[in-house]
Parts: C-alpha cells; structure tokens; sequence
C-alpha cells in the first residue's frame, strides 16, 4: 500500500500571521498555546436560520427551466456581525422528508416563515456553537428541490456539487424556489466538510470523485462507492429490483409527476441481466478517485449486507493509489452509525476531524493510528495504518479430506474434484453450521486448528473452477472461523445495538430541535462460528465483467470472485474455513437452473491477505494433526433479514 501522505495543517491567513507575530513577542511557551479545540462559545438558540435555492445547472425535470436545490442552513449569529467567515459541515441527503434521518427517523421540519426548526441529528446543535455553518440539502427531486432522483447519477450529484460551488462563489443561489433575488455565500469561507450515511455518505463520495474545489474532507458512513456493486456483484443480482425502485421510494409528490422519462432510463439503463452499461459506468465513483482532493475519513459496520463491504475495500484501495490522506473505523455491526455504537468516542473524534481539516488546527489527530478496529463488541484496537504493514496476500488451496464432502485447507495444491448442488433455499449460515458434515449443496474446506492467533486485513479473492450442469450458474464463495465466540448480532434487527430509553445530549438545544438522542448498547450472540468475509458471481461473467453469457453444460469455467474487505482476527484454537457454494438465500437472487457443479480443485484457491503472509498462515497451522471434529452443527446469528433495498437507516 502507498506510503500515506501527511495532512497539510491550514490555518486562515490573519490567523497565521497573529501567529508568527506572537511568535517573535512571546515566551517559546506561550508562543505554542495556539487553539486546538473549537469550543462552543456561539448561541445555538440565536443561530441565523436560512434557506437558498442553488442552481444545479440541469433540467431532469424536463420543465424547461433549470432544477433548483432547497439548501437549510444554521451558522453563528455572532461571527456574521464580526464580520468573520465560517467553514461548513453539509449533509446532502434524499431522506429528509420521506423517511427521515438517524435512529431515530428524524426529519426537518420548518416554522411559519420556511426556515428550518429542525434539522436531524446532532450536527448542528454541536457544531454551530463551535463556529460551524452546518448546510442540509435536498437532492434534486426530494422534499423542497426541483429535479428528480436518479440514484446516484448526474442528478444526484450536482445536486451536492452545486452547493459546494455555490458556497465557494461558482453558482447562483437564490432566496426562493421561483423567484429572481440572489443569495450570496459571503458567511462562508468556503471550506465544506461533507458527512453522511448510506445514501448520505455515497453523494460525499461521489461528489468528492469531482475533485470539486472548496471540498476539503468528506466523512462516509456505511455508503457506496460504486452502485452497480449495490445492485450486482460480478453479473449476480444482489436484489429482485432496480434503482427505478429506489428513485420513486424518495421522489416527492412533484418529481413523481413528472420523472417519467428519469424512471424510464433507469429501468432501460439497468437491465436484470448484470450487465455492466453505461449506466453504471456514471455512478461508479471507484474510477474517478485520481480526482479526489478531499480527506477522507471512512466507517463501515464489517457485518453491514446492506452497503456490503466490498464497497470499501474497492474505494480504500483506489483512494490508497492516489495518495489521498484518510482514516477508517471498522465495525462489528451491520448498517449503524458510530453515533449508535460508540458514541462518546465517536463525537470526541468527530469534533477534533473537522477541527483539524476545517479549522486548521494542529490537535495531532494525522498524527494518530489511521485505522480502529473493532475485536469484540465494545472492543476496539488500533493499526498505524490499514491493512497493516507487512499484510501479504496468500494462496490457500482446497483438498479433498479424509471424510468425503469435507475437505482441508492449506497451502499446498489440492487434487481431484467435488461437486455440490445449487439449493436456493439454503444460505451461508447453513453452510457454516455444517461445515463438519458432508451436504449436497456446499463444498467445504477447514485448516487445522491454528497454534496461534492469525489475522486477515484487506480483501480477499477466491479463484473457481467449476463445470455446471446448466447455461446458467451462480457462486457463493464465504471465509469463516470456526470456534466460540460472542460478536454483536448483526442478523438481528438492529443490526448490533439495542436502543435504549435513556437519553444523552450532544449540544446544545431549542424547544424545537433537542440535542438529546435515545442510547444504545451491544446486542450480542453467542455463536460457534462468525463468517468473515463473502462474495458472489454468476458464472457467466467468467470472461468479462462487463457482460455475461450462457453457459455449455459440461464446460469447465474458471472466475475469481471479489471476496468484501475486513479485518478479522482467527484466535489459537480456531480453524479457518473457505466455502464454496451456489444461490446464497437472502444475499443473492438464484439463477434460472439448479446446476450440479463440479470443482477442480487443482485449479481452485483462496487469495487471502493475511498479517505476516504465508509465513504466518504456515506457523499458525504447523502442529500435531488435529483429531477428527465431531460432526456436530454449530450454532451461529440467526439468517440476516431479507437483504435491504434501500440505502438507509438500520431499521
């Protein structure tokens, strides 16, 4: 991985030059007392509220007239009477009408003269009395915008992109939907961090993939880095619908009457089969990180089958080759945000990022581990950078074991072949519980208990060779740890956290925005085992991503599949297991047939990137030959909850 660049601390230029003043006046002591913390000294309860109508430049509509943003905003009444110039802290979101915001679904509501009394969250009750603008806006085509939606496209991007414009003094605002007064920025200085989740974080990303100026750090929380990936993996669908869905889900009353042509091109633009349009090709941000300017300051749930966690190890990756600075929090949950599952932390950590990227203060956090990893519930360690140095990927290879249907796993290249049924009806957690014991519809290979502790960090890849029975085929490929543990229960509804009663406040507050949020608390299981990582394909992709075909019965194909990034640790005593099998119920849709699938395992392998490579998959495994595991099934989280279609909350 590239060496990570340093941040650059900034500092405004009056700010800089009080600076090298005191510097030449003042003890060496007092010369370094410079700010390192914004503290809440501005009114929250006398913030000016406002809204502006910025021109996104587009007509999705199609009503001859180009589409305007509804932009709220509430920053420091006090430092526009000094005079002083605020950066800003926007979440650009779909959701903030239709479905509402954070755990507790939260939407803007507004008083008599149109300007917001509430904003979801605790964004602005924390940030505006520390000197923050903070800036909500509508995507085109939801709530007070014009447009329409259309799920992470042109629209929705410009939608974002315009107000960074807008606020750096590119574009044109004005004080009303219709009318013709202009709306100046001159409050701001223009230095705009962008936060959010789901669909939220994906519009940070995508906008920052314009390497639009006056964005300086971006905050993405359980989002998407390429949408194809949200509906496909390598020609498999992930859902029984399209993004058409998902645009008439958040479109207001208006856009629905009029985002006719947008539905059309959605559904015409991304047809069932898999196949990679150019549809995809727009909203695939991945490809454009060599644009990104913006610090980026990444979290995700390793447990999330919502935005699947192939979503960041793509994105990290790319960000990586470019030389873009950034920071990530890995955790044990499904789709939460950081606010509900370590909350102080969270905000502390939050706080001192913007600080340093939009205030310029020097408080040390580049300085600090790039990467926290959650072990255990409420267990957190940390890495200098991620993956880790010296992390190496490996090439496992699956062998037929002494008990038929259930294989081993090691380094050394395995021969013969076995074969496994495709089972719509049967999914990941069947296969782990039985991995033991000989099933029709999965192949199974497990290492030998390890002697000592072996971790993975980064993204996996597992290269199949299979002959179908069938023209058409899908794969499910799954890294497990076999062993008892307690993790969060990510299959349950909350997807790891169980809101509480008890309240705690982030800010401060009016009568109608309160800073006071419901606490949660881990939500474990006990389990036998934990699947660490996962991916799917159809194998009719196996000569192109872009577009699949028929299969020839009988045929041997062979396709790598993408396994999604995480960073697990496989204690001493465990065993690491690879499965390979079809339709994984809940996660991917089936294909046509019910293909009998044959593997060759010589030509068959796991790559995956452990700490330390082969040398230390070889140490951990090196010991007495471990006694034949009874044939038990093992317990693990119930099976997820049907996989979500919509890039939101966790509930």
């Amino acid at each position: 991985m590239p060496k990570r660049t340093r941040f650059t601390t900034w500092r405004p230029l009056a700010t800089a030059a009080t600076a090298a003043l005191l510097a030449t006046l003042l003890t060496p002591a007092a010369a370094q007392a410079a700010p390192r913390e914004s503290e809440p000294v501005y009114s929250y309860g006398n913030a000016i509220r406002e809204a502006v109508w910025v021109d996104t430049g587009l007509d999705g509509d199609r009503d001859g007239r180009t589409d305007r943003v509804a932009v709220d905003i509430v920053r420091p009444r006090e430092t526009a009477r000094q005079g002083r110039k605020v950066p800003v802290i926007m979440d650009a979101s779909p959701y903030y009408s239709c479905c509402g915001r954070g755990n507790e679904s939260q939407k803007k509501t507004y008083d008599a003269q149109g300007r917001v009394a509430r904003m979801p969250l605790y964004y602005d009750n924390y940030f505006v009395p520390r000197g923050y603008a903070f800036v909500g806006v509508d995507l085109a085509g939801t709530n007070r915008s014009d447009g329409c939606v259309d799920v992470g496209g042109r629209s929705d991007i410009r939608s974002a992109k315009a107000v960074v414009d807008w606020l750096n003094g590119r574009a044109k605002a004005y004080t009303s939907r219709t009318g013709t007064t202009r709306a100046q920025a001159g409050w701001t200085n223009g230095r705009t961090g962008m936060i959010g989740k789901s669909w939220d974080g994906t519009i940070a990303n995508g906008v920052a993939a314009t390497g639009v100026e006056g964005l300086k750090t971006i905050v993405p929380i359980s989002a998407i880095s390429s949408w194809y990936d949200y509906y496909f993996q390598q020609g498999a669908p992930l859902y029984d619908s399209g993004p058409e869905w998902l645009s008439d889900y958040v479109n207001s009353p208006d856009a629905r009457a009029q985002c006719d042509a947008v539905q059309r091109e959605l559904v015409d633009g991304a047809p069932r089969t898999g196949d990679r349009t150019p549809l995809w090709s727009e909203r695939d941000y991945v490809k454009a990180a060599r644009k990104v300017k913006a610090s980026v300051f990444l979290v995700h749930g390793m447990q999330d089958l919502n935005v699947r966690m192939k979503h960041v190890g793509q994105w990290w990756d790319a960000l990586a080759k470019n030389g873009v600075d950034r920071k990530i929090w890995l955790s044990q949950t499904g789709h939460v945000d950081p606010f509900d599952f370590r909350r102080a932390k969270w905000v502390e950590t939050l706080h001192r990022w913007f600080d340093h990227e939009l205030m310029g203060y020097d408080n040390g956090i580049d300085r600090e581990p790039m990467a926290d990893i959650e072990r255990a519930p409420d267990q957190w360690t940390t890495s200098a950078l991620w993956p880790p140095s010296g992390t190496r990927a490996t090439t496992l290879r699956p062998d037929r074991g002494t008990t038929p249907g259930v294989g081993t796993l090691g380094l050394h290249r395995g021969h013969g072949t076995e074969n496994f049924t495709d089972d719509p009806a049967r999914s990941e957690i069947d296969w782990a519980a039985r991995i033991d014991r000989p099933t029709p519809e999965k192949a199974g290979f497990v290492t030998r208990p390890l002697t000592r502790d072996l971790r993975l960090s980064g993204s996996s890849e597992v290269t199949v060779t299979a002959t179908p029975s069938t023209p058409t085929a899908h794969l499910s490929a799954v890294l497990v740890d076999i062993g008892p543990a307690t993790i969060r229960d990510y299959a349950d509804a909350g997807e790891g956290i169980t809101t509480l009663t008890d309240r705690t406040c982030w800010g401060a507050s009016t009568t109608a925005d309160g800073s006071c949020f419901k606490e949660t608390e881990a939500k474990t299981a006990a389990v036998d085992y934990t699947v660490v990582s996962r991916g799917w394909a159809d194998l009719g992709n196996h000569a192109s991503d872009l577009k699949g075909a028929p299969l020839t019965p009988g045929k041997r194909y062979s396709i790598t599949l993408d396994l999604a990034a995480t960073d697990h640790v496989v204690p001493k005593g465990h065993r690491l297991a690879l499965v390979v099998a079809g339709t994984d119920r809940g996660l991917i849709d089936p294909p046509s047939d019910k293909p009998v699938l044959t593997l060759d395992l010589s030509r068959t392998s796991a790559h995956v990137p452990f700490v330390g490579g082969a040398t230390a998959f070889a140490r951990a495994t090196t010991g007495a030959a471990s006694a034949t595991p009874d044939a038990t099934v093992l317990d693990g989280v119930r099976e997820p909850r049907t996989a979500h279609r919509v890039p939101e909350a966790n509930r």
